[in-house]
């Protein structure tokens, strides 16, 4: 069963990414991240359903930070 938009913007939240306010057209949001140069743009109201590829993305660009952050730990 895939997870709703609203569950992807937490998730995003969690690992430490925050929205850019007034960004983006209709119900398009971008999340920036410090560690990250380029921000994960997500579309789709909180309820509807998020599409695989978006799940995705908002995995990628999850595991990337955590990469990121594991490696200013060394």
């Amino acid at each position: 069963m895939p997870k709703k938009i609203r569950e992807l913007k937490q998730m995003l939240q969690k690992a430490g990414f925050y929205l850019l306010p007034k960004r983006g057209k209709g119900s398009h949001s971008y999340w920036l991240h410090p560690l990250l140069s380029k921000p994960i743009v997500l579309s789709g109201k909180d309820n509807k359903d998020a599409q695989p590829y978006q799940e995705k993305d908002i995995m990628k660009g999850i595991k990337e930070v955590e990469q990121l952050e594991q490696g200013d730990q060394l």
